[in-house]
């Protein structure tokens, strides 16, 4: 065989060129795996879990305080962008198709016409930007300071909260429950000061998961930018 029919590998082995092993590297690299889909369905779970914990209500709004932004945001912080969007995406879905577990024991499609709509479609723009950023970073800080990294990713998980959930939260007040731009605005001050709360513990969680499992999402970086 000739070597226009062989192509080398790193290995040093050889493989047809016009096989369908010559897939392109990146495509194979960036398929999940069985681990990837199990930490899919481990954080919608976690997502799950923390609407049903006992919830406060806010002023008679319909949108109560939860530990969702908690569980959203750490599953960005964790599992970055890709895989971010499938764990929120799937505890959507089956909200959706009717099991109970958006907060107060909600499910269903009727939720989309409620006050905390914005909110529940926010969880997953949110997780995934704050889930891209959270890759920028931590190839941006890889050996500096913990410190810089922690407040870097306070920074992106505070800036996807609002820009998607205080922002898309506001606009479905204003939809659904017919309230002006400056209350809706007003009411959404009421869940700042939990937020707050809840990145800076998102944040130290997902610091020490990657701490303790270091490939937990330095893997796919790594895999999207084509390196072993």
């Amino acid at each position: 065989m000739s070597n226009a029919e062989n192509a080398v590998t790193d290995a040093g082995t050889t493989k047809p060129t016009g096989s369908s092993a010559a897939t392109p590297r990146g495509s194979r690299r960036n398929r999940w795996d069985a681990t990837d889909l199990g930490l899919i369905a481990v954080f919608a779970a976690l997502v799950a879990a923390s609407a049903l914990v006992a919830a406060i209500p806010v002023a008679g709004l319909g949108v109560p305080i939860t530990l969702q932004t908690l569980a959203v945001m750490l599953t960005g912080l964790a599992l970055g962008a890709g895989r971010a969007f499938a764990a929120v995406g799937l505890y959507l879905l089956l909200g959706f198709a009717g099991l109970p577990i958006f907060s107060g024991g909600r499910s269903g499609l009727g939720v989309l016409a409620g006050p905390s709509a914005g909110y529940i479609i926010g969880f997953l723009l949110a997780a995934t930007a704050v889930g891209a950023l959270t890759a920028v970073v931590l190839r941006r800080t890889a050996g500096r300071s913990g410190k810089l990294r922690a407040v870097l990713l306070f920074c992106a998980a505070m800036v996807s909260s609002i820009v998607f959930v205080h922002g898309l939260g506001i606009l479905g007040m204003v939809v659904n429950a017919k309230l002006s731009f400056s209350a809706a605005f007003v009411a959404d001050l009421a869940f700042y000061p939990g937020d707050i709360i809840k990145n800076v513990l998102a944040v130290t969680v997902a610091l020490a998961l990657h701490k303790a499992f270091p490939d937990l999402l330095v893997r796919r970086i790594r895999r999207a930018d084509g390196r072993a």
